[in-house]
């Protein structure tokens, strides 16, 4: 179970065709990594907003927001595009992120069981320790929450 105190778990993802990024990209940065279940969907279009227009915030708080789903690269870059995103996204088709993250879970529909990502976000400090764990996230006021908690941490 991940959770506030332990060492971050490294992860490798692609975030465009020839770019891969992992936990010691941006060495000396604090790391916002929140999982969304996909790409283009309300929920999740409305945090990557959120998150976009409060990247300089996070900038200055020394961060790097990195948003996680198993959506390929090419769905994020329409994603990206569609609603002018300017913040990373990484693509886990893979799932070995999600599930080293513990966010790969199973979930339930009008009684359909499925399995699925578990919005989460997950701040990791620079020395790679996870500092602040958002299970079963609520998008309204989330980033303005995490960003308090950024700044709290320089």
């Amino acid at each position: 179970m991940i959770k506030e105190g332990m060492q971050a778990i490294d992860f490798n993802m692609f975030i465009n065709d020839n770019e891969k990024i992992t936990l010691d990209t941006h060495k000396d940065k604090n790391i916002v990594l929140y999982f969304y279940p996909k790409d283009d969907t309300p929920g999740c279009t409305k945090e990557a907003i959120d998150f976009t227009q409060h990247k300089k915030d996070f900038e200055s708080a020394n961060t790097v927001v990195i948003g996680v789903s198993a959506d390929s690269i090419k769905n994020h870059e329409k994603f990206k595009k569609k609603h002018s995103l300017d913040i990373i996204l990484g693509s886990d088709e893979d799932k070995s992120v999600v599930e080293s993250y513990e966010v790969w879970v199973e979930k339930s529909m009008y009684g359909k069981k499925y399995m699925g990502i578990d919005r989460t976000t997950v701040l990791i400090n620079r020395d790679r320790i996870i500092s602040k764990v958002w299970k079963k996230v609520s998008v309204p006021g989330h980033v303005d929450e995490v960003l308090k908690e950024c700044i709290a941490l320089n």
